[in-house]
């Protein structure tokens, strides 16, 4: 058929695209490891520039962010094995997650949101930080504010207790 003389031509050419082994530990040479990675890390690039748009709907928002966070897992694994075939130690020396304020993130080694997925209902709570509880007085600050009326020794001072016991001692 047409089809087949065409793939056959194209084979013989040498410009049929090679695809990416299913797993990192099958792929024997670091030049090779490493163009999967730069692959991966393109096609991470375009999700996270398409889950910026929030008129895509929250099913497709969460699709992206899932399959960003699938991709960057698989990018580790080539990572990983790019460090075994002797090449660099890009989780080492690759740049790190950094917050707003460029410090780095403690802890971003789970699920990530990028782009919308921030501000899906059930994703903003989680970055919100719950307020912390107010601090536990000590002995010593409660046992401060206990003097003589904490006791009741005051209490004729104010003058209104002396006139109800007067009236109930008469009833």
């Amino acid at each position: 058929t047409a089809l087949a003389r065409f793939r056959q031509a194209q084979l013989e050419e040498g410009k049929v695209k090679e695809r990416r082994p299913f797993l990192a530990s099958e792929c024997n040479e670091l030049p090779k490891a490493e163009k999967w990675r730069r692959q991966i890390i393109g096609e991470i690039s375009k999700k996270v520039a398409q889950i910026q748009n929030a008129g895509l709907g929250e099913f497709r928002i969460r699709d992206l962010n899932d399959e960003i966070n699938k991709l960057l897992r698989e990018k580790g694994h080539w990572e990983f094995r790019i460090k075994e075939l002797g090449g660099p130690d890009y989780a080492r020396i690759g740049p790190k997650m950094l917050d707003h304020e460029g410090k780095e993130v403690p802890g971003n080694r789970g699920y990530k949101y990028f782009g919308a997925a921030k501000d899906l209902p059930g994703v903003r709570e989680l970055f919100e930080k719950e307020p912390l509880p107010p601090p536990r007085k000590t002995r010593a600050e409660l046992m401060k504010n206990i003097d003589a009326e904490y006791y009741g020794y005051r209490d004729e001072d104010d003058g209104i207790l002396e006139p109800l016991e007067q009236e109930h001692e008469k009833k």
